[in-house]
């Protein structure tokens, strides 16, 4: 392994004295093939040089537009093709969003996020989310939107509305991709998050292990994340939830070491992202969840639901970080 300078949690991605390794799939999957001691050190290793390793930053994710998205992603109880029995909502109006906000903030939230499903959001549609951005940044929390993919001029907009990250997840490795989602190219993920970092937002995009990949296409994934220049200030890392009605229902599960696995080999790849434990939690008990916050997650998303599938409730999240004499992060990162 090469050595990686010494930074502060806080430090910027973009700082021009940090050089970014460029992984191979094959370096990546030599990784995953460590014994899991070895590896698990490796990753522990990489986490403590950057991060305080007893700390965990809180995010929370609300739906501020459910339903009836035109895409076709397999995992999705949202999408139009899918009978998973999920009605299409109306945007929820910003009274509702800062009460939410409100709630996940004084819970101990320090970011908030807002989800719509949509393929790309309309100009009068970015308004209203524009404005959410506004009102949610002047309760001291920092924002992040999912909007699905932006139009020449949009990520421009949310900046000024006060936007801190955009998340926009590759979802998957570039090989098995075609099996999950027809609606979208790959290609276009990657424009849209071009869209986000030369507009000067920060980067949140992670992907789903378990749809039925390989171990290869796994570490596919995450060297593209890596290798992207700079690599995401958070990396969401989603276990499949399988939702019935969509076409991976009865999709075996992920052995859960294979998933902890992933969660080191990411921290090792991006070791200054804050790599975040997301959707497939409520199915994990505590003794996984303890373990891949060991192997280098240092986030959550905090509160009771994650979109349409349901997320350990914020009381048993808070028990467990104290029973691990960890803490929730007590203020925003330096910008």
């Amino acid at each position: 392994m090469e050595p990686h300078a010494m930074n502060t949690p806080d430090a910027s991605l973009a700082a021009p004295c940090i050089a970014q390794r460029h992984w191979s799939v094959a370096e990546a999957a030599e990784l995953f093939d460590l014994p899991f001691p070895e590896l698990m050190f490796r990753a522990q290793q990489m986490h403590r040089e950057h991060f305080d390793p007893a700390e965990v930053q809180l995010s929370t994710l609300l739906s501020i537009k459910t339903g009836g998205c035109p895409e076709d992603c397999a995992y999705c109880p949202q999408s139009a093709h899918h009978d998973a029995g999920l009605k299409a909502g109306a945007l929820l109006d910003l009274p509702s969003v800062l009460d939410a906000a409100r709630r996940a903030r004084d819970a101990g939230a320090t970011r908030f996020c807002m989800g719509a499903a949509w393929r790309s959001p309309k100009p009068r549609q970015l308004e209203a989310v524009a404005r959410m951005v506004s009102e949610v940044k002047a309760l001291g929390l920092q924002t992040c939107v999912t909007l699905g993919m932006l139009q020449p001029g949009q990520a421009e907009q949310l900046r000024d509305a006060g936007l801190d990250y955009y998340n926009h997840n590759l979802d998957t490795s570039p090989e098995f991709y075609g099996n999950i989602i027809t609606t979208r190219c790959y290609e276009d993920r990657l424009d849209t998050l071009e869209q986000v970092r030369s507009a000067g937002i920060k980067v949140c995009c992670g992907g789903i292990v378990g749809m039925g990949e390989s171990r290869t296409q796994r570490a596919g994934l995450l060297v593209q994340l890596a290798n992207l220049q700079p690599y995401p200030e958070s990396v969401p890392i989603n276990n499949l939830v399988r939702v019935a009605g969509t076409p991976l229902a009865e999709q075996a599960p992920l052995d859960p070491l294979e998933f902890v696995r992933s969660i080191a080999v990411a921290r090792i790849l991006m070791p200054r992202a804050r790599v975040r434990l997301s959707a497939g939690r409520e199915s994990m008990d505590d003794s996984l969840q303890a373990l891949c916050l060991l192997a280098g997650a240092n986030s959550i998303f905090f509160g009771d639901t994650l979109l349409t599938t349901p997320n350990p409730q914020a009381s048993a999240d808070l028990a467990l970080l104290q029973r691990m004499g960890m803490r929730a992060q007590e203020s925003q990162e330096t910008p």
